[in-house]
């Protein structure tokens, strides 16, 4: 599996693209919208996410068993990996027509529990929401049928990421989420400006989801492989999916606390400020996910070959990428947020927006955990390379002290917004902050003259 330099830059393509998509369209939805419409906008799109808890870590898990396939393994294991002849990297097909298999019978039953929840308790909670909304529900509720609608669709083929990820098409998968995202982006600039809203949004985000999944299906399933599959005997979903099983629940629970940690704060806000709050709230921590995304490209790029690299018991390699990484999160957290704290403000004025940023403290704040949490993902999905999940129950303690933390926070106090970064930042802090990038430093026995070689290499590699 060969990742380079054209793969890293199409990642940092694709990922602000899809990152930076609904920056993207400030101009247009900031200037359309009320305040009120963007604080609903901001709700759908932490909903959205939501959605990748009901994967429950099954496509991370799905995605490095691909890999293995792909490197030559021939036995899944539920814990480990089998290592391989470095001389022999045969691809068994029959593994891998079983763990497709596998992946189509999961995501089938996954995204119907997703129609389910979001039909109801979803509809219920939108409901909730509208009672102090001025503006059209109707256009609310279409908005939120075909959004169900949609990303029912999306959960189902989510296969198809691991695929192309497994499989090392790095470029290739990226390629294909810009052309999603320049769909979506243009569909829904012009829709918007003919005044849909909402509908706008959804409509063109429907579109691009097609697109993608049409493209990835004719990268990924060329004609030698289909005939490889047509020929090989599958493996047994009860064989794939009992060797998956338990990592990927571990990995699930981590998801659960991970979205408690990151998203739960913009859900229980909801019900304690006003929809111009979250609405500011929102906008701010878009801004600064755009800044935290292109600080964790280099790393994930390389999961894929972390992953092959485990299975070929070469540390040295997995070492020098991590310091890569690393320098690669300082610096982009460096220089993003101080141009988010010096520009910010003066750009969202510049479109004539009608929702501004969260205040200069808690913005500070803000990119403060924000840093935190990525540098302990980055840390996390080195350690998940192993195909042991150690960080499963911390994150879950973490997810629901942060929830407990701000149930308490907004009950018996009056600092409103800063409940929303101030909670999360002390919970990080206590445990998760440190833990995890220490249990690296401490595998690549990782000193800081490491750091100083790491960057001089670094600034060599981009200067041929």
């Amino acid at each position: 599996m060969q990742i380079g330099k054209k793969d890293i830059l199409w990642n940092y393509t694709a990922t602000f693209f899809k990152i930076a998509s609904a920056i993207l369209l400030f101009p247009f939805i900031l200037r359309m919208m009320s305040s009120e419409t963007v604080g609903i906008w901001n709700i759908f799109m932490t909903i959205t996410s939501f959605i990748s808890l009901l994967d429950f870590g099954f496509n991370p898990s799905f995605t490095r068993n691909i890999t293995y396939v792909f490197s030559g393994v021939r036995i899944l294991k539920s814990k480990g990996f089998s290592s391989i002849d470095i001389e022999d990297k045969e691809i068994d097909y029959g593994l891998l027509k079983g763990l497709i298999k596998a992946m189509k019978w999961f995501y089938l039953r996954v995204a119907a529990i997703l129609f389910l929840i979001l039909i109801s308790i979803g509809t219920f909670y939108i409901y909730f929401i509208l009672k102090t909304y001025k503006e059209s529900h109707s256009e609310i509720y279409i908005s939120w049928i075909l959004l169900i609608i949609i990303n029912t669709y999306s959960l189902y083929t989510l296969y198809y990421d691991s695929l192309l990820q497994g499989k090392g098409l790095i470029k290739r998968s990226k390629q294909i989420v810009v052309i999603g995202q320049v769909v979506y982006l243009v569909i829904a600039a012009i829709l918007i400006m003919l005044g849909f809203n909402l509908v706008a949004i959804v409509s063109a985000q429907a579109l691009s989801v097609i697109i993608v999944r049409f493209l990835s299906y004719r990268i990924f399933f060329t004609t030698f492989l289909k005939q490889a599959l047509n020929k090989a005997i599958s493996h047994t979903r009860k064989e794939i999916l009992e060797a998956i099983y338990p990592n990927a629940m571990k990995l699930g629970f981590t998801s659960l606390g991970g979205f408690l940690v990151q998203k739960s704060a913009i859900i229980i806000g909801s019900l304690y400020l006003s929809l111009s709050e979250i609405a500011s709230y929102g906008i701010t921590m878009q801004l600064i996910a755009v800044v935290s995304g292109l600080a964790g490209i280099y790393i994930s790029t390389y999961i894929p070959k972390i992953s092959q690299l485990r299975v070929e018991q070469n540390s040295n390699s997995i070492k020098e990428i991590y310091l890569k990484g690393q320098i690669v999160l300082f610096s982009t957290f460096i220089i993003g947020s101080i141009s988010l704290l010096i520009f910010g403000k003066w750009s969202l004025n510049l479109i004539g927006s009608q929702t501004q940023l969260m205040p200069f403290t808690i913005l500070l704040l803000a990119l403060v955990v924000s840093f935190i949490e990525t540098n302990l993902s980055i840390a996390g999905g080195i350690l998940l390379t192993k195909n042991e999940v150690p960080f499963f129950k911390a994150s879950l303690i973490s997810g629901a002290s942060i929830v407990i933390g701000l149930l308490i926070a907004f009950q018996f106090t009056n600092i409103g917004l800063l409940c929303l970064v101030l909670v999360p930042m002390i919970v990080d802090l206590f445990y998760q902050a440190w833990k995890w990038p220490w249990e690296v430093k401490k595998e690549f026995n990782i000193s800081l003259m490491d750091y100083n070689n790491a960057t001089f290499d670094f600034l060599n590699t981009f200067r041929k």
